[in-house]
């Protein structure tokens, strides 16, 4: 852990800060891979797997300049969440929900902290946010019917 005065203050520019941003990308990236997977090989979706891909290869590219940055400061060995378990899924509903979810909530984190500590990134970690928006839409109005639940 870095430390660093600036008028008076002690700001802890930690690499636990770096950890939230490496676990996050993470997260979101497994997140619009099971999406586009479902899409890809249960909905047989060329069109919309294709988009989730597009996006997924562009937050890739948003923080490649810092992997290994990031990946430095991974601690997965002690990350205190690793042991929760996860409730089960029902369908391809709940899988596709639960990860749109996902992404959408990590990209969000992305955002908050790149805007203290990688500012270049933070705009576009929300364009992309926006984007998964609309295409969750599309998804579900495109399969509401095979979403529908017994």
């Amino acid at each position: 852990m870095s430390e660093k005065k600036i008028s008076g203050t002690l700001l802890i520019i930690s690499s636990s800060c770096f950890r939230v941003i490496d676990a996050n990308l993470n997260r979101c990236r497994e997140g619009l891979r099971v999406v586009e997977d479902s899409l890809r090989f249960v909905l047989n979706d060329g069109t919309i797997y294709k988009k989730i891909r597009n996006i997924r290869h562009d937050i890739d590219k948003i923080l490649r300049g810092k992997y290994g940055e990031l990946l430095m400061e991974r601690n997965s060995v002690e990350d205190v969440g690793r042991e929760v378990l996860e409730s089960p899924k029902r369908g391809i509903q709940d899988i596709v929900s639960a990860n749109f979810k996902r992404v959408q909530e990590s990209l969000r984190v992305l955002e908050e902290y790149s805007k203290s500590f990688i500012q270049e990134s933070s705009a576009e970690f929300k364009r992309q946010r926006y984007l998964v928006y609309i295409v969750e839409k599309l998804v579900y109005l495109k399969y509401k019917n095979f979403f529908v639940k017994d």
